[in-house]
Order: C-alpha cells, then sequence, then structure tokens
C-alpha cells in the first residue's frame, strides 16, 4: 500500500516521497534488535517491570479520586457512577495485566514489537507542515467523484452521460454529539439518506461525540458499511450500561476478545512508561467492549482496531471520507506570568482561552491551528523537532488503538465544570438544595471555566520543539508539552462544521443531523459564524441556525432564566407570558415564525463587499431559485432532531432515556428513537432532493457560461491575431513594392 508523505526538516526543507511500506521498497528502516527490552530473565528487570506497572494501574485506579475540590456536591453531579466503582475493576484488570512470562500482556507487548503484526513501526514518519490536504486525500477526492458522479445521476434521475464531472457538487453529510441519542438518532438519519440514494452522493462524514462512534462501527468489519446492520449491532449491545465495568470485565478476562480490546493499552503503558493515564483511558476500553464486540462475543476483527485502516475502504473511492474530532483546551495561563498583576493576568488568560481543534482521517492526524499533521498510523509515537523519535530498540510504537481515541472523541465527562453544569442544570434544578448550589457555582463560573476536574487523555505531541516550523502565533504551551490533552469537541461546538470547511475540501452542500441536547438553545451553526469570519470563508450562510436574526443567544438564555417559577402556577403564567411575547415577536417578522421545522436551508454568498460592515445574515431559504444566484455560497441543510406528532410517545427533550448522559438503551428504545429520525428525515426528503438538484444546475450554468465565456476570448483572440498578421502582411507587401 502506497503511503505518500510530504515532509519539511530543518536540513532539507520540503520534499514529497512515495513509499511502498508494506514491502520495505525504497524504505530503508532504522537499526533494530529482535530482542526487545523486558525479556530478561533477570530479577531485578522483572521486579522494575513490575513496579512500574503497578504504578501506572494505580494512577488509573486513583483517577476517579481526582476531582476538583471546589465542593463534594459538584463532584458528586459530575464524576459518572460507573468511574466510583473504577478502583476495584481496576485491581481485577491488573491481574489480567500481569507480565508474568506466558502472560497475555507478554504476548501482546511481543507483538507490538514484531513489525509482521505492526508494519508501521518501522515506517519513519515526519510532521507535515501545510495547509493543503495531504496526498492521500487529494487522491480519495479525485476517485470519489468516479462514484458520486453516478450516484448523482441515480439520485436526480439524470442520464449519467449527461452529467460533466465539475458540476457534481460536493456534499458533507455531518453528526453532532450528543452521546447515545446521537450514535442511535444519526445511524438512522444516515440510514434514511442511504435510502434515498442521497449516502452515495457524499464525499465527506464528519462527527462529534457519538456520531464519530457511528463513523467507527460504520467502517467496521461487524457492519459491512450497512446502517440497517449497524443499528441490529446497537440493539443486540446497548441493552447494557456502555460503560460499566463489571460487565465489560468477563470481555478484556477471556480470549479472543481481551487481546484486541487490551493491546492499545499495554502499548500505551510500557511503550510510554511516562505516559499519563486516567479515566478516558478505562472509558474507552469499557466503549470498546461494548460497541466493538459483535452479538455472540465470540470474535473481533483486528483491522477494526486502527483508523489508518478504515483507508480499505476509502482508498477506490467507494465509500466517503470520515473525519473525526477532538479539541484541545489552550488557557494561556503559564505566558501571563510575567504581567506585574497575577489576578489580571489570570482574568485575561480566563478570557483568551480557546479550543484548538484535530481531526482524524484514516490519512492524516493533523491540526489547523499549527497547520501541521502526522499520518494516522503514527499516532501514538513520540516526535521531536518533526522526526520520529526511535525507540532504543529502533522501533516505533504501533498506531494508537481505536478504543483510546473512542474514548477521547466521547469525553464530554472532560468538559470544564461550567459547562458540565450547563449540561446537567435542567435535571438537577428540582433536587433539594438546588438553589445553594446553584448559587455557589454562579459565583464561581470565572473559575470553573477553564478547571477540568477529569483530565482529558494524553497522545504524544507531534508539535514537541517545531518551533522554527509552525507560525509565530502557535502558543508555546503545544510546543513544549510532551503530550497533547485532547478531549470531546461538543466542548467547543457540537457539530464538526470547522473541519468542512477547510479549503481544499471546497464544500458545496453541508448537510447537519444535529441531535445535541437542546437544538434551540445551543446554536451550533451561528457559533460557526464568528469561525468563518476569522479565518475569512467566503459563502458561509451567516446567521443560520436558531434564533432569528433579531433575537440573540442571551436573550434567550434570559427568557428561560425568567420561565424558571418556584410553583405549577407561577409556571403557568410565566409560560403564558412567554408565548405572547412569542407571539408579538412573529408579528414583527412579517408574519414569518421564527421556528424552525424538520428541515432548513440556508446558502451564503460569495459576494464581493467593498465596506468593512458585517455581512447581511442569511435568510432561510424558501424558494429554489435562492439557489441558482451566480454568487451563491455554501448551502447548508439543517435536520434538527425535534419531536414529531406522526411519531406518539417520542421527544428528545422529554424522554428520560434519550438524556446525553444516559448509557443503556432497550431494543424498543432505540426502535423509537429510528422511527422518529427517520420520519423526520421524510418530512424534508423532497425538499432536499430539490436543493441538490439546484445545487447541481448552478454549478453547471456556471461552468458553461464559464466555456462559453472562454470561446469567446479564444475567438477574438483568434480574430486579432488575424487581423495583426494581415497588417504584417501588408506592411511587408508595402515594404517591397518600393524597395
Amino acid at each position: 500500500m502506497l503511503q505518500p508523505e510530504q515532509r519539511r526538516d530543518a536540513s532539507t526543507g520540503p520534499k514529497t516521497t512515495t513509499e511502498d511500506h508494506s514491502s520495505g521498497i525504497n524504505q530503508k528502516p532504522p537499526p533494530q534488535s529482535r530482542v526487545v527490552p523486558g525479556y530478561s530473565d533477570e530479577q531485578s528487570q522483572a521486579g522494575e517491570q513490575a513496579s512500574t506497572w503497578r504504578g501506572i494501574t494505580s494512577k488509573v485506579a486513583n483517577a476517579s479520586k481526582s476531582v476538583s475540590s471546589v465542593g463534594d456536591k459538584i463532584a458528586d453531579y459530575v464524576i459518572p457512577d460507573w468511574v466510583k466503582i473504577l478502583p476495584g475493576f481496576m485491581a481485577k484488570l491488573q491481574n489480567e495485566l500481569s507480565m508474568a512470562p506466558g502472560s497475555l500482556a507478554e504476548e501482546i507487548w511481543f507483538e507490538a514489537n514484531d513489525p509482521e503484526v505492526n508494519p508501521e513501526i518501522i515506517w519513519d514518519a515526519s510532521v507535515r507542515v501545510s495547509s493543503e490536504l495531504c496526498d492521500e486525500e487529494k487522491e480519495f477526492l479525485w476517485k470519489r467523484q468516479l462514484f458520486t458522479r453516478r450516484a448523482l445521476a441515480k439520485y436526480l434521475d439524470l442520464p449519467e452521460d449527461k452529467i460533466h464531472s465539475d458540476d457534481v457538487p460536493v456534499i458533507a453529510m455531518c453528526g453532532s454529539g450528543g452521546g447515545l441519542r446521537a450514535l442511535v438518532a444519526g445511524t438512522s438519519s444516515y440510514l434514511s439518506a442511504h435510502e434515498a440514494g442521497l449516502f452515495d452522493c457524499v464525499t465527506y462524514t464528519a462527527g462529534v461525540s457519538g456520531s464519530c462512534w457511528l463513523q467507527t462501527l460504520y467502517y467496521s468489519s461487524m457492519t459491512g458499511r450497512s446502517h440497517a446492520r449497524l443499528i441490529r449491532h446497537l440493539k443486540n449491545r446497548l441493552g447494557v450500561h456502555i460503560a460499566f465495568p463489571p460487565d465489560a470485565l468477563d470481555l478484556l478476562a477471556s480470549a479472543p476478545t481481551n487481546k484486541y480490546l487490551l493491546s492499545g493499552f499495554v502499548e500505551k503503558a510500557k511503550g510510554t512508561p511516562d505516559a499519563d493515564f486516567g479515566i478516558v483511558d478505562i472509558y474507552g476500553l469499557l466503549l470498546a467492549a461494548r460497541l466493538l464486540v459483535p452479538k455472540g462475543e465470540l470474535s473481533v476483527d483486528e483491522y477494526d482496531f486502527k483508523v489508518s485502516n478504515q483507508r480499505r475502504y476509502t482508498d477506490d473511492g467507494s465509500h466517503p471520507l470520515p473525519i473525526y474530532t477532538a479539541v484541545r483546551h489552550e488557557i494561556p495561563l503559564s505566558e501571563q506570568l510575567d504581567m506585574k498583576d497575577p489576578a489580571a493576568a489570570e482574568a485575561k488568560a480566563r478570557k483568551e482561552s480557546w479550543f484548538q481543534w484535530f481531526e482524524f482521517t484514516p490519512y492524516e492526524f493533523w491540526c489547523e491551528e499549527l497547520e501541521a499533521g502526522i499520518p494516522t498510523w503514527a499516532i501514538g509515537r513520540k516526535f521531536e523537532n518533526g522526526r520520529t523519535v526511535w525507540r532504543d530498540n529502533g522501533l516505533a510504537l504501533p498506531e494508537v488503538r481505536v478504543p483510546l481515541l473512542m474514548g477521547i472523541w466521547g469525553s464530554a465527562f472532560c468538559a470544564t465544570l461550567s459547562h458540565y453544569y450547563r449540561e446537567i442544570r435542567p435535571a438537577v434544578k428540582g433536587l433539594t438544595g438546588f438553589g445553594g448550589l446553584d448559587e455557589m457555582i454562579s459565583e464561581r463560573n470565572d473559575d470553573l471555566i477553564k478547571l477540568h476536574p477529569i483530565d482529558p487523555a494524553a497522545i504524544p505531541n507531534f508539535a514537541l520543539g517545531m518551533r522554527p516550523f509552525l507560525a509565530p502565533t502557535c502558543p508555546e504551551s503545544i510546543l513544549k508539552a510532551q503530550n497533547l490533552q485532547l478531549m470531546d469537541a461538543g466542548m467547543s461546538n457540537n457539530l464538526p462544521i470547522y473541519p468542512l470547511l477547510r479549503p481544499g475540501r471546497n464544500v458545496d452542500i453541508l448537510i447537519a443531523f444535529d441531535a445535541s441536547a437542546d437544538v434551540k438553545t445551543d446554536n451550533w451553526l451561528k457559533i460557526a459564524d464568528g469561525y468563518a469570519r476569522q479565518r475569512g470563508i467566503k459563502g458561509w450562510p451567516v446567521g443560520a441556525g436558531w434564533p432569528p436574526a433579531n433575537e440573540t443567544l442571551e436573550e434567550i438564555q434570559h427568557d428561560l432564566d425568567n420561565a424558571q417559577a418556584d410553583t405549577e402556577v407561577q409556571a403557568q403564567k410565566k409560560m403564558q407570558e412567554a408565548k405572547d411575547k412569542d407571539a408579538a415577536r412573529k408579528e414583527q417578522l412579517d408574519g414569518k415564525s421564527k421556528d424552525l421545522g424538520y428541515c432548513n436551508i440556508w446558502v451564503g454568498s460569495t459576494e464581493e463587499r467593498t465596506s468593512e460592515d458585517e455581512p447581511p445574515e442569511s435568510k432561510i431559504v424558501e424558494e429554489d431559485w435562492e439557489l441558482m444566484k451566480p454568487d451563491a455560497g455554501i448551502t447548508v441543510i439543517y435536520f434538527p432532531f425535534l419531536a414529531n406528532p406522526k411519531v406518539d410517545g417520542v421527544d428528545p427533550k422529554t424522554s428520560d432515556f434519550m438524556s446525553t448522559w444516559n448509557f443503556v438503551y432497550t431494543p424498543e428504545q432505540i426502535d423509537a428513537v429510528v422511527e422518529l429520525a427517520r420520519t423526520n428525515f421524510s418530512e424534508g426528503k423532497e425538499r432536499t432532493k430539490r436543493t441538490v438538484r439546484a445545487v447541481y444546475e448552478r454549478k453547471k450554468r456556471i461552468r458553461e457560461e464559464g466555456e462559453r465565456e472562454e470561446k469567446e476570448r479564444k475567438k477574438r483572440w483568434k480574430l486579432r491575431m488575424g487581423r495583426q498578421l494581415g497588417r504584417r502582411i501588408g506592411e511587408s507587401d508595402h515594404g517591397d513594392h518600393f524597395s
């Protein structure tokens, strides 16, 4: 398999190489020994290993206690129940992972150092510094277009030979975070899109949290790239708590599942003794034991445990390219220490904190802010100054396993206390003592916005020592940290919009299935406005999503806060007041409702602006001709996960089992979520097809007009050249006459 890789280093500068890593052609592995450290029979080494392992497992076992001391009540709300039984679970797991001769852990560690089992451990990797897409993704785009052209012809009922490849819209489909609700609802939405013929027209899929789990399972051997089979798999596996240690322990302690589930854990523990371990690592194990094991629990497929292996479904362009997301929370306190006023420094740091987005594809692990990345198969090894740091035995560690990544992608419990409390506040406001707790947290919110009671997971930092090669705006912390602490991207935006706006992906249509906890108050589409302006992205539909253009998020929250009441009578009164106020707003909007429906469409504009004023906010598209304007930009098709009167007894806002923090779904509950998602998609099925057709026709018209203009330009050029040639001939004849 070819692994092209563009490199930049201090000695040679940018260069491009193509290497056949599967056979070792053109790639001389570094000096290595088949005798891996740790297999000596000397008692001192064995004792040292046992001590190291005890230290690691002890650290993980105590992770459940490593919460902030801001108050016992807050900790009780923040720490998931399953975390509180981790110490006992870890004691049992430690026995299973003994490094004694002949043990499972010893077998895993031996294979971790065998190039025939993990060929990437002898492949060299350098940090690629570039804002462009990697070569593999560029090749994928070319091949994918062959499939989407055929699929678009079928979807729009057009002759394939009449469709020009340049007219095929680049369609991206994304799913939100939201735990099992997002996983189940997203899968059924994708299934509906597939049955409609739309999914085959998609070039990219992207996910946050539970939608990352969706993509992981879709590209696994268990589902065979079938969303219907994926739903059946979920019905078989979600009846037990997704992160309940006692049930998972059987799978982690018995063959053949234990070897594949525990490989990444052992490789991290043994390969990087100074690695940070925590709850997210264990959480990833538990997720994998629940989701990556098929019904019957008799077997697992080792190919499902590396993201880079998913390229077997994308290299030929036959399936969309999945994008997984995580964020790093940059809180620049250390960079403010030189300020004279510590209080001002801390206040400034809190205000200036931000999230850095990282994306994972089967080809590359890349950070937008750094404009740098590494091959996906190299995640987990150490880098310094942009180059692989080879271990003492001349090998690198294998690619980090999917269980750890699943934990990172879905680690919503690593949120700041402020973020976490906003999520759980509606659910706990009726509890005894809530008023005092609410007041205490409100008073300390400035502190809570930078406090993560549960540490995020850590993987080796590929940007270590890269200051000479990266932009000067990169924070010093990320250039010096040994590890990247990554967490659920929903901390920043619960829809993976940003990676889909990356230059080079050229997305024409973005279809978002939003199963967030409250789609009306958490306006994730609106949050992308600032991102698009900051990066100069043309064509984003500014103002898309809830609330309407004349109402801010602060006003929405103010209305919600004012609607809180101590008694049912007060609640009814305030509810009526809110309805009356809402009716008045609707009148001001010329009768147009501020509520969105099941399928909502906006289109941006690429029109050049001559002033520095804010661009006008996009209005929801009501007529197809609005999509046909020559300066039309990115089209967003938004499916919020809402209750539907056609599906009785299911409401994402009021059905307890659909809480983000619920980790058990019965088959009947899965059926209910599936029915609601499929019904909602059907509401916008035809509208979506008309939108895709309109964008296609617009691209076609622009291409044809461009071709006509080019043809006229060439015609004018030939005429001009002909006249000039005629004049020269005439001048030549005139000169000959006088001579």
